[in-house]
């Protein structure tokens, strides 16, 4: 395995003395008498589960101090402590297994290409070279995806401190589990929104569920990571499965328009507020509480380390007031008016009945989002408001503009595996207080007429961006942000597509904030358990500094863009920007079956395909993606012993490239086309064609319910991406989709007549992507996207001059690794 550490950071030796003291590896600030005593006291105390000298030395008999000799042997003989020694111990402190891991022979060697942090000192003279060592290694990372004292942690080690310390412990400038867990306090509360989304007349009351440590009863005042989850009081999906749309319809022709922008630009949000309640009266404390939580296991992590937590669903969900609508304007202030209550600066009471009111006296009015997916994307909007409060966000693969999720280029185009979901059904899933039989009593009439308005806004019959995909579009609020960003996306999530990270990441480019970008190799999933980075390490550095006021550097310690590498496994690498504007530039004319250089002077060549599919097949795709991509792509194989593709798309390689190339950013296709009716698509895929093992699609769970953040507490799975035991020929790079009557942008509709050539260009998804020598790289042209569009199996021909086509790519410099 390789080590990749972002959140470590570097101090004075004698400030790493007195935090060792702080955490009790250290008495009084007194050091043993010599580098072997140190070391042999430093065990004593990490040795946790036993409790005598005899299972000590036990402890000691099982680790190798010299090829040939234990530590127990060792700490009994007179020879001095070297290094080496050290180094060694320190490996299978680490958990890497001697002969398999590492050659006991070389250690040092082995911490070097392990990417461990180096100790610097070739001589361990004194006992403060022996704690400026350990110190080294706890702030290490094992080999199973924790630094060392957070093992040391899982077995109890700040137990000591439970109950008596009433105030964050900090060491190596990140908070440590302190705070027992099992102590916390869980409250329900219901915060007055500046809403009324059910128009029963009263302000929408919102349930949030709040985990705190004990201490904030005693006069501990908490930062909070607050996770928006629509899906937090739980979620309907047998009622989407019901509104869930036909994807197998034709493509129409749409009216021509010439539509502006201004035409498109969303009117600023108004809405006749009822009055607030009247308050009859104040409470210490809660009146409700619950059992266990849909948590998000980073929340976890940090809530022994004396951070509160608050879980929100929001409008329409269970227990709270109000009815769903996707993206709009309501759900942002719904997520907002928590943050306002937890800065002191709105109101919630007790229950949704008296008006007795509760205050966050316990919160220190520093609040920071978490969360994946729509989570994330809440937190985005969240921060898009400016909302006092809020600190930071840590957004995963989040949505920053409804239209890029459930739209491209004029066409209706699914997340990925949600073919046919679109605004309204995940309206009506997340529409939790429907499970409440007669809540959803008095609601419901009222409900369906807003799934009704949503069903007709989202425009399925055309695709285009409008007034409504333009109120719930985030990115027209960027100037508003003033919290710090955090963001991560994996650039193979095609359910939220990398666009939407993309276009954020350029939007806050020039704002006054810190920013951060961390692009993984994974869909849609959380990397906070992957073995090969430090991700909750650096979470803790980040929000140390941005909620608790550590002096740690984090903003210039935390790289600003970190990329994982798709060739070489466990391998992250730190770059100056991402779609930097130093790439170069690489353009490629359409030949026959070839991408050729720019440069090279090409034929008039013609070339066509179809998009029509006999309806047994078509059937048998609709019902098997996989094999219907496996066809699009391939050239040596077929299904039962045909490829029923080879009709339906064109596919352009380069030449076998002669060094690696690093892809960066959105790829963009220009073609002349014609079509044969008056109306038409185009997909396109970026392909990498060339026999390799690649990663495999989702991450491998090393160790189930292995990581905790703290003793005896929730666990999570240890995670990283493995390598196929298989060679496959290809992996799509990116993808993209265009209607052909949107050729000018995604809301004017232009007139395609039938046969007559247009020039059409759109950007691909953005990406970063490690193409290696050797292989090609291609570009496939075709229509229907059995995963992404409608499918209505139409008599289209379409035709490209190739000559007349392009792609062009950027590469980044491979020297542009800060590494």
């Amino acid at each position: 395995m390789k080590n990749n550490q972002f959140g470590r950071i570097q101090i004075s030796r004698d400030d790493e003395l007195n935090e060792l003291n702080n955490i009790n590896f250290i008495t009084d600030h007194q050091l043993q008498p010599t580098p072997k005593e140190q070391l042999s006291d430093f065990l004593s105390r990490s040795f946790l589960a036993g409790t005598s000298s005899t299972v000590f030395k036990q402890k000691l008999g099982n680790l190798l101090a010299t090829p040939t000799t234990t530590a127990l042997d060792f700490f009994e003989s007179d020879l001095p402590l070297s290094v080496d020694i050290f180094a060694l111990i320190e490996l299978q402190l680490l958990q890497f297994e001697a002969d398999t891991d590492f050659k006991i022979e070389q250690p040092l060697d082995a911490i070097k290409k392990i990417n461990l942090p180096a100790i610097e000192q070739s001589r361990l003279d004194t006992s403060a070279d022996v704690a400026h060592a350990w110190y080294i290694l706890l702030t290490s990372h094992t080999k199973n995806g924790e630094v060392y004292l957070d093992h040391l942690t899982q077995q109890g080690y700040f137990t000591q401190f439970y109950g008596s310390i009433n105030r964050p412990l900090f060491f190596n400038g990140k908070a440590q589990a302190v705070f027992d867990p099992h102590q916390i306090i869980r409250d329900v509360v219901y915060v007055e929104a500046p809403l009324d989304t059910d128009h029963d007349g009263q302000r929408d009351l919102l349930k949030a569920e709040i985990l705190r440590p004990a201490q904030t009863a005693t006069g501990y005042r908490a930062p909070v990571l607050y996770t928006a989850s629509p899906y937090n009081q739980g979620i309907n999906d047998s009622f989407g499965e019901q509104i869930t749309h036909n994807v197998d319809v034709p493509l129409v022709e749409k009216e021509v328009n010439q539509l502006t922008k201004s035409d498109v630009t969303a009117a600023p949000f108004v809405q006749n507020l009822p009055a607030e309640r009247e308050v009859k009266g104040l409470a210490v404390s809660s009146e409700e509480s619950f059992a266990r939580e849909q948590p998000y296991t980073l929340n976890n992590y940090f809530l022994a380390r004396g951070f509160a937590i608050v879980y929100a669903a929001g409008i329409g969900t269970r227990d709270s007031d109000g009815v769903r609508d996707t993206g709009s304007v309501e759900e942002t202030i719904s997520t907002t008016a928590i943050i306002e209550w937890l800065a002191g600066n709105r109101r919630a009471f007790t229950n949704k009945t008296d008006n007795i009111e509760i205050r966050a006296d316990w919160s220190n009015h520093k609040i920071a989002m978490t969360g994946r997916s729509y989570l994330g994307t809440l937190a985005t909007a969240a921060a898009t408001t400016g909302v006092e409060g809020l600190e930071t966000i840590i957004s995963e693969a989040a949505i920053s503009s409804w239209y890029d999720y459930y739209r491209d280029g004029g066409l209706v185009a699914a997340p990925d595996t949600f073919q046919g979901e679109d605004m309204d059904v995940l309206a009506a899933e997340v529409f939790s207080r429907r499970q409440d039989a007669g809540d959803y009593l008095h609601i419901k009439d009222y409900f369906d007429q807003v799934l009704k308005r949503i069903a007709t806004d989202q425009d399925r019959k055309s695709g285009n961006y409008s007034k409504y995909w333009d109120s719930k579009n985030y990115l027209n609020n960027i100037k508003n942000i003033k919290a710090d960003m955090i963001m991560v996306h994996g650039l193979n999530d095609w359910n939220v597509k990398p666009r939407n990270v993309s276009n954020l990441w350029n939007a806050i480019r020039n704002l006054p904030i810190n920013k951060k970008i961390i692009l993984h190799q994974g869909q849609h999933i959380y990397i906070n358990a992957f073995r090969s980075i430090d991700f909750t390490d650096m979470m803790n550095l980040w929000l140390s500094y941005k909620l608790f006021g550590v002096d740690n550097n984090a903003d210039q310690v935390l790289p600003n863009v970190i990329i994982q590498d798709n060739v070489i496994p466990e391998t992250w690498n730190t770059y100056k920007d991402w779609q930097s504007v130093d790439d170069r530039t690489k353009e490629f004319t359409l030949q026959a079956k070839t991408l050729v250089d720019s440069e090279i002077e090409t034929k008039n060549e013609a070339a066509s395909f179809k998009d029509s599919l006999d309806p047994e097949i078509f059937d048998m795709y609709k019902n098997n993606l996989k094999q219907w991509h496996t066809d699009l792509l391939n050239t040596e194989h077929a299904t039962n012993g045909k490829n029923q593709m080879r009709n339906n798309r064109l596919i352009f390689k380069t030449a076998q490239i002669s060094e690696d190339w690093l892809i960066d950013g959105a790829p963009e296709v220009s073609v002349n086309v014609a079509v044969n009716r008056p109306f038409g698509m185009l997909s396109f895929q970026l392909v990498d064609f060339g026999d390799a093992k690649r990663f495999n699609v989702s991450p491998t769970v090393l160790q189930p319910h292995f990581l905790s953040g703290s003793f005896d507490w929730r666990t999570d799975d240890l995670r990283e991406f493995t390598v196929q035991n298989v060679t496959t020929p290809w992996k799509m790079i990116s993808k993209g989709h265009i209607n052909l009557q949107n050729r000018t942008n995604n809301y004017q509709v232009d007139e395609v007549k039938p046969n007559q050539f247009y020039d059409v260009s759109l950007k691909l998804q953005p990406t970063f992507y490690h193409l290696p020598a050797g292989h090609q790289l291609g570009l496939v042209i075709y229509a229907t996207d059995f995963e992404t569009t409608i499918r209505g199996n139409q008599e289209l021909q379409y035709s490209l001059q190739l000559n007349q086509s392009r792609l062009k790519i950027k590469l980044a410099d491979s020297s542009s690794s800060l590494n």
